[in-house]
């Protein structure tokens, strides 16, 4: 999903409607009607699935944005162009460990010099391993989940700012728990969908992810990544304000001698 702010309504906040994203997942598709509905900026969403795309055109209509967001389908590879948010929700786990430079490589290419990506993926607190059997054949075929040294080694060697990060630990936990919750509530419905072998799977799998998240190495981490170091807001923990890092021709007079000393 790919959006520009130069078009965004005047009355919006400029740092929070200048929001991109790029995306192969239908999980930003309520993302980018928010983003359009409530900042005005302009959204591209990509996927893979025709499925897919033909109901979230459909659901942006419905909410009154589909003249400010557009999907796709194609790969994200192939996006072209410089923007000023990218955004990955869902996504980075399915690109196979084999590509994480592409991955990244394509984040940097369509980042606009004061642009700033986010990247929410589901990860491990163990070294590097390997995805479950049962994942792997029926769940998400091809998928990985990162140790964090992977994915820093990725955006290290892709020359980006690791920015902000958080790492939700038992939060996903609850997620999944709401989830196999609300399954079981309409497992009768999911069967006339589907079959009884398909629920029996979903049920085995929400399980075994729950407790993965609740007793086990998973998690779920969040970047901020830029090409620059003063492209992403200051975060100030202590009172939870952000501040906006002043851009490079507001630095102090003396920063330039500052400099010299420092090399």
């Amino acid at each position: 999903m790919l959006a520009r702010a130069d078009n965004a309504s005047s009355d919006c906040d400029q740092s929070t409607a200048r929001k991109a994203a790029h995306s192969s997942s239908l999980r930003l598709t309520p993302l980018a009607r928010t983003a359009a509905a409530t900042t005005g900026a302009r959204v591209v969403a990509v996927n893979v699935s025709p499925e897919q795309i033909r109901v979230a055109r459909e659901r942006a209509a419905q909410a009154g944005v589909g003249d400010r967001v557009e999907f796709h389908e194609m790969d994200y590879r192939s996006l072209t162009g410089r923007f000023d948010r990218v955004v990955s929700v869902a996504m980075m786990e399915h690109v196979g460990i084999g590509h994480f430079n592409e991955y990244f490589g394509t984040i940097r290419k369509l980042l606009k010099d004061d642009g700033y990506a986010f990247v929410h993926c589901a990860g491990r607190m163990l070294p590097p391993g390997t995805t479950g059997p049962f994942i792997r054949k029926y769940i998400f075929p091809g998928a990985y989940v990162p140790s964090l040294s992977e994915v820093f080694a990725a955006t290290e060697r892709n020359a980006l700012w690791v920015a902000d990060m958080e790492v939700l630990r038992l939060h996903y936990y609850h997620t999944l728990r709401h989830w196999r919750a609300r399954f079981a509530a309409n497992r009768e419905r999911v069967a006339a969908l589907a079959d009884e072998r398909f629920c029996r799977m979903w049920e085995y799998y929400l399980a075994a992810v729950e407790v993965g998240f609740l007793n086990g190495s998973n998690m779920v981490f969040q970047l901020l990544l830029s090409t620059r170091n003063d492209a992403v807001p200051i975060a100030d923990y202590s009172g939870g304000l952000l501040n906006r890092v002043p851009h490079r021709d507001k630095r102090p007079a003396n920063a330039q001698s500052l400099d010299c000393r420092l090399r």
